[in-house]
């Protein structure tokens, strides 16, 4: 038995090998890019191909794409988390490793608030690779709410602890709590008195926002990772899926009461919803029909702060509209250093934000025109740099979603946009716009401005 890779399969099938070759390799791990988990589940799925101890165990696993398909720009971070995930009983094993687990440098953070003594994101090695740590001392101890641990007495530090891609597998085995209690061992923290986030965003895209309104102020600290399980709730399927996290810690200048520090908490995840909503960040799990309100690991910490007492942090209150301001501009910003997705992205960041790709929709297109389907692709790509059509695809967008909510009934208007605009790429009057893209699993508005280019091409030759 043996590892196997996505382009050893490739060249497995392309050279002709057998079902009875593959049973006989048997390997007992798999990996792929993770843009290709339907089609390995369709060839995975098939009698005799699936009875390998690799499927049977379960031991198939995904990577993004800028590792397994550009490996060569990549191989160091590639290397490392393909190992921790073979072996990772040996990384687990503190006989196993090989550096110490400690940590070996910090940078100082400044916060003008009277409650804190010292600030500061610490690098340390656990289970031999990098880890960062956002660590907050308080002068005495102090409440805090967190929507990971519940309502906390006593508490002397917090912060927000990242792990790298390679830890993720090994996080998985040990748990919250095995987790937790290995980072607070290397960085000296006691589960009694600490209260603390984790997270698969570097700590290094942290960001720092503060709102401040005479007296009054308050610091949002953000990490956001929204690539991997964005959801919408109400509409996606509770999942466990890989770390990518919005992370929240509030401070006040002000002391909070318990009231103040749970309406705080709403008003911090309305804020963030806002702005992954005016982001159009999608579902992980129903991009072409859902944006997303938020990841399904979010985690927020509001501190209790010292000083004059403040009662209410809701929406009408000027410490909820300061949570807010700070929130939204720190979760736009730190997706757009953790992910580079800022709104004003270019139309095949947006297609492919829906899991739409150009060749793979022109793969299955039914059309008889002069074009060849490799034709039709480029096609699609030079006409979608005029402005003008990816301003059509882009409202088509936003159109979609209201339609697919109820917003929007008749769309006999956007009907006659469509067949305008194909016969305005065809320059020429077109009957009757053919289904080129016909397929149910995308939603009809789309369907219909999809089919509206490729009608438009089709009827140019």
């Amino acid at each position: 038995g043996g590892s196997i890779s996505r382009w050893w399969v490739g060249s497995f099938l392309s050279g002709g090998g057998t079902k009875e070759e593959w049973i006989r390799f048997n390997p007992q791990f798999i990996y792929g890019c993770g843009n290709d988990r339907e089609t390995a589940r369709k060839f995975f799925d098939r009698p005799g191909w699936k009875d390998v101890d690799a499927l049977k165990i379960g031991n198939i696993f995904y990577f993004p794409c800028n590792l397994t398909c550009r490996a060569s720009t990549n191989t160091g971070y590639f290397v490392s988390w393909l190992s921790s995930r073979i072996y990772t009983d040996e990384f687990s094993n503190k006989e196993d490793q090989v550096l110490e687990e400690k940590i070996f440098k910090s940078r100082k953070l400044k916060f003008d608030l009277d409650y804190i003594k010292d600030a500061r994101i610490s690098c340390s090695h656990i289970h031999d690779f990098p880890n960062k740590t956002l660590i907050i001392d308080f002068n005495e101890p102090l409440s805090v709410v967190s929507t990971l641990e519940g309502e906390r007495k006593g508490i002397e530090s917090v912060g927000n602890h990242y792990s790298p891609p390679p830890c993720w597998g090994i996080g998985h085995k040990s748990g919250l709590s095995g987790v937790r209690q290995r980072v607070y061992q290397v960085i000296g923290k006691s589960e009694e008195t600490a209260s603390f986030l984790f997270t698969g965003a570097d700590m290094d895209n942290l960001i720092v926002k503060r709102q401040k309104f005479r007296d009054m102020e308050i610091y949002a600290l953000v990490t956001a990772g929204v690539k991997s399980n964005a959801v919408r709730m109400s509409k996606d399927e509770g999942r466990f899926y890989e770390p990518g996290t919005i992370n929240i810690i509030l401070l006040p200048n002000m002391k909070l009461t318990p009231r103040a520090m749970t309406r705080a908490v709403i008003s911090a995840t309305e804020a963030k919803t806002a702005a992954l909503q005016d982001l159009d960040i999608r579902s992980a799990y129903s991009s072409l029909y859902n944006q997303a309100t938020g990841t399904g690991t979010d985690n927020i910490i509001v501190i209790q702060g010292t000083g004059i007492q403040i009662e209410n942090a809701g929406g009408h209150s000027k410490l909820g509209e300061l949570i807010a301001k700070a929130v939204y501009a720190g979760v736009q910003e730190a997706v757009y250093k953790q992910n580079g997705i800022i709104n004003r992205r270019n139309v095949f960041h947006r297609l492919k934000d829906r899991k739409i790709n150009i060749y793979g929709l022109v793969s299955e297109a039914k059309c008889d025109c002069i074009y060849k389907k490799s034709g039709l692709g480029g096609g699609i790509e030079e006409i979608l740099l005029d402005p003008r059509y990816a301003g059509f695809i882009e409202a088509s967008f936003a159109i979609s979603d209201n339609y697919e909510r109820g917003l929007i009934c008749d769309l006999s208007g956007y009907k006659l946009w469509c067949n305008n605009v194909a016969e305005e790429i065809a320059g020429k009057k077109i009957a009757q716009l053919s289904g080129i893209v016909e397929t149910d699993r995308k939603p009809v508005v789309l369907r219909m401005a999809l089919n509206a280019l490729l009608n438009g091409l089709c009827f140019s030759k």
